[in-house]
């Protein structure tokens, strides 16, 4: 195959993957004309349309999805083995894209992340804030960080951080007339700070667990976030109750401006792994990536 039709394979892939052409601009550095204008003449060639588009999108039909789903490994086992050679540099160098919630990066990642992006100049690290629970082979992430429990058994998981415990708290002032929640189910009335899950589609259910029993609480209230600290912030200025991280709360509580109930209610669960797919080829990069990021007890920032 002649190499203009190699490029024309990726600017089809990029198109089809990003569904707009818009996005698979940036991401390629080009123009959207001369991205319509290659699909255009790849498509006359072949005889065939793979791509369907609208004013608002654009999508693979039937036989460009299948085009997608063929030339789309080829070219990721490419970049893996051309990522892989990085080795062979003095420096390790790349870029390493990591999925996170943005409490996960505040407490666990940054903080370590410090002390490692000195010493290796040449690692571009990218982390997207995400709450939902992200395919991150489809998004084409080199990894993502959840708590252990979510990490699927396909996966490579590393401990990057200690046990952790969530707290329903809420401003003294909430209280004001208000009697304060015994039970999980108690919960249901008063008026509580939901999260928004966006691949779920939905709202994330409080999880509660005691003497073996385990509870999850669908509540209600005025308010709807999709990040940690928002909700927290929330709580402070007196708008209901939150269920967020035990060590995000904590000072508050310490200095009177969260109150906390339910605390028997909640038992502490599996820190924060990183994790990535198992056949993923590990650079030199990414490899010590993993070992700065891994927990080593208690005294580990």
């Amino acid at each position: 195959m002649q190499h203009g039709n190699l490029n024309d394979l990726l600017v089809f892939r990029a198109v089809a993957t990003e569904r707009s052409f818009t996005r698979a601009a940036a991401k390629l550095g080009i123009s959207q004309s001369a991205l319509s204008h290659t699909v255009r003449g790849l498509e006359e060639r072949l005889g065939l349309r793979l791509l369907t588009r609208t004013t608002r999108s654009v999508a693979p039909t039937e036989a460009g999805e299948r085009l997608l789903h063929t030339i789309g490994p080829r070219f990721d086992e490419i970049e893996s083995e051309l990522a892989a050679v990085n080795e062979f540099r003095e420096k390790p160098a790349g870029t390493i894209r990591i999925t996170a919630t943005d409490y996960a990066v505040e407490t666990i990642l940054w903080p370590k992340l410090k002390r490692f992006l000195p010493r290796y100049p040449d690692v571009k690290i990218e982390i997207i804030v995400d709450y939902g629970l992200t395919d991150i082979v489809a998004e084409r992430f080199d990894a993502g960080v959840r708590s252990g429990e979510q990490v699927a058994k396909d996966m490579i998981a590393v401990r990057i951080g200690p046990e952790m415990r969530s707290a329903v708290v809420a401003a003294p002032a909430y209280f004001g007339g208000r009697s304060e929640p015994k039970r999980p189910q108690e919960l249901i009335g008063h008026n509580c700070i939901n999260l928004r899950l966006p691949t779920r589609g939905g709202l994330y259910a409080w999880e509660f667990a005691k003497d073996g029993r385990e509870l999850k609480v669908h509540v209600e209230g005025q308010l709807v976030f999709n990040g940690t600290f928002q909700m927290l912030n929330a709580a402070l200025a007196g708008f209901g109750l939150a269920y967020v991280p035990e060590d995000v709360a904590a000072p508050h509580i310490a200095k009177g401006r969260l109150q906390r109930v339910l605390e028997d209610w909640c038992p502490p669960y599996s820190g924060y792994h990183l994790y990535y797919p198992s056949r993923r080829q590990s650079t030199p990069a990414f490899a010590l990536l993993v070992e700065a990021l891994r927990y080593r007890g208690p005294r580990s920032t």
